[in-house]
């Protein structure tokens, strides 16, 4: 076909191409061409041609395709909120998550060191009580060995016995003298610790004087000094007793001069 045949065009001199304004909004927007003919090679002044006429088309929101459209970009943008809002929930619950479990290991922590405080002061304790205990125990045996050291040796006769009793009534603030002693113990027993009266008043009675110093057991079970023997009979015993009740009644041994 002739490039100078009239009535055809060798083609499009401009176009214009439609605008869509908002994915959402869809509006319309209108397209618009126009057609400018050719000679052939050569560029002449355009002519008016019969027939020839500008064609226009405008984009209708409510056609099937602009619906499809629409109905997808929507589909679209629901995905993409969908997307965004899972993907902000599992960070959510990705930092509750860190969070209980940052609070858990605080806790379990702290626990631990409560514990261990617990513990370190329990070893603490019983440290400090084993060792009070200890420095008791050989502040015990301390006074021990000094008191038998200290302690004297008496001699197991009448000298020794009085002597011995000296040192306990001594330890007890009960007065006395060796001569007060002796004196009243000559004249009770004659020394023997096993004399016995049998015929006196307190013998009738069934309570008779026993001893170095001649004392009746409710005298002596009243006077007795803790630390010496349970026995009248006991020489110690007997005159530590007896020492004692002469100086509730009498004020000392030495005061006694006959039978008391």
């Amino acid at each position: 076909m002739s490039a100078n045949t009239p009535g055809h065009y060798r083609g499009l001199k401009k176009t214009h191409k439609a605008t869509i304004a908002g994915v959402v909004a869809l509006s319309a927007a209108a397209l618009t061409f126009s057609l400018v003919p050719g000679n052939g090679g050569t560029e002449t002044e355009p002519q008016a041609l019969a027939g020839t006429q500008q064609v226009a088309w405008s984009y209708d929101a409510n056609s099937p395709q602009a619906k499809a459209l629409a109905a997808s970009l929507e589909k679209q943008q629901d995905a993409i909120s969908l997307k965004a809002k899972q993907e902000a929930d599992a960070k959510a619950k990705a930092a509750a998550k860190a969070k209980a479990a940052a609070k858990a290991k605080a806790t379990a922590d702290a626990k631990a060191k409560a514990a261990a405080r617990a513990k370190a002061a329990a070893k603490a304790e019983a440290e400090a009580k084993a060792k009070a205990a200890a420095k008791k125990r050989a502040a015990e045996k301390t006074a021990a060995s000094r008191s038998v050291a200290r302690t004297p040796v008496f001699a197991n006769n009448l000298d020794g016995w009085i002597r011995e009793a000296l040192y306990i009534m001594d330890k007890h603030n009960i007065p006395g003298s060796y001569n007060g002693l002796h004196r009243n113990i000559m004249r009770e027993s004659s020394g023997n610790p096993y004399a016995i009266n049998n015929w006196d008043i307190n013998a009738i009675n069934g309570i008779p004087s026993k001893g170095l110093l001649q004392v009746i057991y409710p005298t002596f079970k009243a006077y007795h000094i803790p630390g010496t023997k349970f026995d009248q009979y006991d020489p110690v015993a007997n005159i530590v007793a007896a020492a004692n009740y002469a100086a509730d009644r009498y004020g000392s041994i030495d005061n006694v001069n006959s039978a008391y």
